[in-house]
């Protein structure tokens, strides 16, 4: 009865199954989109900057 409940999965995986998964991901990715909006990482970085900068001036003018 002990077993029954709770099967332990098998140790051996099958040897190419990760890489048969993850290659239509890596395709996916590589592939780029030449109509989609490119934005500079750097912007990205400043504007979370600001935003966090914003929530904490919010928090003093406007306490819960």
């Amino acid at each position: 009865m002990h077993g029954e409940c709770c099967a332990m999965p098998s140790k051996g995986k099958k040897k190419g199954e990760g890489f048969h998964s993850g290659a239509g991901l890596i395709r996916y990715f590589d592939a780029e989109d030449e109509k989609a909006i490119k934005v500079d990482p750097r912007i990205v970085v400043i504007l979370c900057i600001v935003a966090a900068f914003g929530v904490e001036l919010a928090k003093v003018f406007w306490p819960a």
